[in-house]
Formats: structure tokens, C-alpha cells, sequence
């Protein structure tokens, strides 16, 4: 028998018998019970499924939220670290305010005007100030001493002046040219006119960029950067921090800057042997200006000499060369004048204070009572002149008249002075002639210092370094020029980096 046609899920009709195995939802079936057990599986497998879920987002949410914690707390850290790094940056940079102001009062306060602080009451050397260290970097009178820092104040008039050194001395020093002399010459006069092998405005105008040549005196050293000729090379050299002393980077080849040839000596820019600010004051402690013993003033030099406590005798014998004419009040050979008028006091017989004494017949003490009140100048201030007590053997070979023979010599008839400001020894260590040539250019003081101040905060952080220059020629002690020196890095050598390192090994 055909049964008719019923489609799988569809109920059958009543008037066919339909088989148990078609009727699937026959209420209480085996088939029922089999389904709601699937079904109750299923509803577990899922509620489990769910809670791995859960707990799979708690603890990614927990993950983050550790994560979120170290980052802050690495963030705190770091920003605790940055901010006492500055609290050491700013106590370094007060460091050197009060170290310029102890350089200025010290200065100011000297016993004898035109000399430098005394080595043994003047600290040079990790000065504390609060928490906080300071250095004044120095350099040693022995070039060849580059291996540790030298501490204390650098005579300004132990360098060459820019704006009053000739081109033959210029030329004299390391690294010089012909061209490169002239080019500083040409820099600092006052036309527009080219010397042989300088620059003027037709050569600068051709750099890009152009710019025009100065033809006025330089104001700092570091113009030279500007000069025509000029790199960092030869203004530097070796010592890329300016300290004087060979460090490992400065001698290591090419690995690191700057250049070098790794033979264990340093070798010096120019900059190291350059001023612009050396000049000695021309007036007397009291004020009044100092007595010319270039055009003689006998009348002046008599009372200076006798007040001083030289013998009226002494005093008559060497003012007796410069007698001259019929008046004049001093010692002298008859005549000269006409109709009873009165002839000049004063020749012009020296050219220097040296030259004078050698002249004089003065003993060296009879002499040292009356040197710095001497000049031969009409000028309130002279400017250039080299301290030869304090100039390295270099600036000395530059001087005219010496050669890097004469300047070692000289350099060793000093090395047995202490405190000395007196030129009166130079006359036994050179030749008259060579006296002669060189006394124009020489003093035994210096009224023009710098300070070379680097400083550190607590536990050695927050280095800082700048640059002062102070002048006392118009008493006092007054700042000229300002330089933060910071950018050129650690200028304090090896010895001071490991007692830093052993202080903060011990906190």
C-alpha cells in the first residue's frame, strides 16, 4: 500500500498511520529526553565558555592596569631623577655666581694692585658651596705638564693682545700663516685696503654667506672664528675643552672628535695663546699718573726716588745722563740756553722701563721700590704689553728680539722667582741688545685675569662651566666679559671623575 506524502517535520495526517520513527515530537519519546539532555550540555559548555571569557578579559584588564602602574611608576622615577638632576644643575650654576663673586672680592682686596690673589689664603680647588662644588681651571707655566688639571686664576697679560700684537709676532705663533696674520691685521684696522696676503671686503664678500670685514679692534678672541683663513682646527687644535690638558679623546686618533695624532703630547689652537684684554693701569696708587722715564721728568723722579728711600746721591747719579740745558732745576752741564731762557727738563732717551733701569745703575731692590710707579707711556691705560713673569715660552718666542732658545732661557732664570712682579731680572737672563728690543713689550704685572670656574651640584651632578674675565685696572673688580664654556664638556680630567665616582660610591 502507497502511503501519501509527508515531508520530514510536518505532521502527518490522520487518516494514514504513520510510523514512530516520522513523529519526532511525540510528547515524553526517548527522542525528547535525548534532546533535552543535548540541550542542558550545551547550556553548561556555554555558561563555561562564558566564565573562561571573563576571566580571560579580567585578566587582560588586570594586565593592563600592572602595566599602566610600572609605566607611572618608571615615569615617577625618571622624573625624580630629571628633577633632582636639575635641583644639581642649579645649585652648580649658584656655585659659580658665588665663585665669581669670591674671585671679584679676592681680586679687589689684593695687597699690591696689579698682582693676583695670594696662592696660599685664595682657594682654587673643590670649594664647597652648600651642597655644591667649584674649580677655577688654570694652566700650568710648564707647557709641557698637559697630563693634570691645573688649578687657579689665567693671567690675561701672559697672552698676546689681538689689537696691539704685530704681524711679525702674530706670525710667530703655532698654526700661524703670512695669510692668516694678515687676515688679523687686516680685521682690526681701520681701512679697507687689503696687506699683502690679507683679506678686506672683496674676499669676504665672495663666502656664502658674505659679509664685510670688521676694520675695527676685536672683542673677544672667538671673532676670529669670523677671520678669513680661520677653522676650528687652528683655533683649537687638540685641546677641544680648553683646559690644557691631553684627554683621551684628545688622543685617540680619529675614533673620536677631535683629530689628533695620538703621539702623548697637546698640542694647543691659538686661542690658548690670544687675548683682547690685557693692559696694565698707568696711574699710581694715590691717582696721580706714574712718572715717565721715557721722556724724563727729573723733577718727578727725584721726589719718587728719595721718597721711595733711594740716597739724594743715588738719585743725582742716575738722573745725570738726562740733565740738560741751563734750568731746569735738576743736575745738570752748564749752557744750552740762549738770552738766559730755561731748556727742557726732559730727553726722550728710553723706550722702555727695562731699558731705563739697565741704564739707571740701580741695584734690583733699589729698583723694585720704584718700578711700578714708572712708565714710559702718556696713556691712562697701556694696553698689550706681555707679563713676562707669567707668559708660556710660546707667547715668549713671539715677543721681538727672542727666539724659542732665548725664550727657554728666560723661562729658566725665572723658575727660580716666587711672587715675583720686578722685570729687573730680565737684564741678567738676555743681552742688552736683546733687552732693548724687548722692553717695550714686557711688564711684571698684570691688572686683567680670568676665571675658568666648572662647578657640580650634590653627588657630583649638574656640571656647569663659565668663563669670567675681571679687570682691576680702574680698581676694583669688574667683569668684562661672561662665556658659558658648559657645551665644550668635561674640562675637571680624570682625578677629579674618580673622586667624584669614590663620593658616590660612599652614599
Amino acid at each position: 500500500m502507497r502511503l501519501p506524502f509527508n515531508p520530514v517535520g510536518t505532521r502527518c495526517c490522520a487518516s494514514a498511520p504513520v510510523p514512530a520513527i516520522c513523529n519526532r515530537r511525540i510528547a515524553g519519546g526517548p527522542l525528547e529526553a535525548v534532546s533535552s539532555e543535548v540541550a542542558s550540555r550545551t547550556a553548561t559548555a556555554s555558561r563555561r565558555h562564558e566564565r573562561a571569557s571573563v576571566l580571560i578579559i579580567v585578566l587582560w584588564v588586570a594586565f593592563g592596569l600592572v602595566s599602566l602602574a610600572i609605566y607611572f611608576a618608571n615615569s615617577s622615577s625618571l622624573e625624580l631623577r630629571a628633577a633632582d638632576n636639575r635641583v644639581a644643575a642649579l645649585e652648580a650654576e649658584q656655585a659659580i655666581a658665588g665663585a665669581a663673586r669670591y674671585v671679584s672680592n679676592a681680586l679687589a682686596n689684593v695687597t699690591e694692585p696689579g698682582t693676583p690673589p695670594d696662592p696660599a689664603l685664595f682657594k682654587t680647588e673643590a670649594v664647597l658651596v652648600g651642597s655644591a662644588r667649584f674649580w677655577l681651571i688654570g694652566q700650568p707655566l710648564d707647557e709641557e705638564d698637559d697630563l693634570q688639571v691645573t688649578f687657579g686664576l689665567l693671567d690675561e697679560g701672559a697672552k698676546l693682545n689681538l689689537n696691539t700684537a704685530t704681524l711679525a709676532m702674530l706670525n710667530k705663533l703655532p698654526r700661524m700663516t703670512d695669510a692668516l696674520a694678515a687676515a688679523i691685521v687686516d680685521w682690526r684696522d681701520a681701512d679697507s685696503d687689503p696687506s699683502e696676503n690679507g683679506a678686506e671686503d672683496e674676499i669676504y664678500g665672495r663666502l656664502n654667506p658674505a659679509y664685510r670685514c670688521k676694520n675695527a679692534p676685536f672683542e673677544s678672541i672667538e671673532e676670529l672664528r669670523m677671520v678669513y683663513g680661520f677653522t676650528q682646527d687652528i683655533l683649537y687644535d687638540e685641546d677641544a675643552n680648553l683646559n690644557a690638558v691631553l684627554d683621551n679623546n684628545e688622543n685617540d686618533e680619529d675614533a673620536t672628535s677631535p683629530n689628533d695624532n695620538h703621539d702623548g703630547v697637546l698640542n694647543r689652537g691659538v686661542l690658548a695663546y690670544l687675548t683682547v684684554h690685557s693692559k696694565i693701569s698707568n696711574l699710581r696708587t694715590n691717582g696721580e699718573p706714574k712718572v715717565n722715564v721715557g721722556t724724563v721728568d727729573q723733577n718727578g723722579l727725584r721726589t719718587l726716588m728719595t721718597d721711595a728711600g733711594i740716597s739724594s746721591e743715588k738719585a743725582n747719579q742716575v738722573l745725570a745722563p738726562y740733565a740738560s740745558g741751563g734750568g731746569g732745576g735738576g743736575p745738570g752741564e752748564p749752557g744750552g740756553g740762549q738770552g738766559g731762557q730755561p731748556q727742557p727738563q726732559t730727553t726722550v732717551t728710553n723706550n722702555s722701563v727695562l731699558q731705563f733701569y739697565i741704564r739707571s745703575g740701580l741695584s734690583a731692590e733699589e729698583f723694585a721700590l720704584i718700578e711700578s710707579d714708572l712708565t714710559v707711556s702718556t696713556n691712562s691705560v697701556v694696553e698689550g704689553l706681555v707679563n713676562v713673569n707669567a707668559a708660556s715660552a710660546t707667547v715668549l718666542t713671539c715677543l721681538p728680539g727672542l727666539d724659542a732658545e732665548k725664550a727657554d732661557a728666560l723661562i729658566a732664570a725665572r723658575a727660580g722667582l716666587t711672587a715675583q712682579t720686578s722685570i729687573a731680572w730680565v737684564k741678567d737672563a738676555v743681552d742688552q741688545a736683546t733687552a732693548d728690543q724687548l722692553g717695550p713689550y714686557i711688564t711684571g704685572r698684570s691688572y686683567v685675569f680670568s676665571a675658568d670656574i666648572a662647578a657640580l651640584g650634590h653627588h657630583g651632578r649638574g656640571y656647569s662651566r663659565v668663563r669670567f674675565i675681571f679687570d682691576t685696572t680702574e680698581g676694583g673688580a669688574k667683569i668684562r666679559q661672561r662665556q658659558d664654556l658648559t657645551h665644550l664638556g668635561w674640562a675637571l680630567g680624570l682625578s677629579v671623575r674618580q673622586q667624584i665616582a669614590e663620593l658616590q660610591s660612599q652614599r
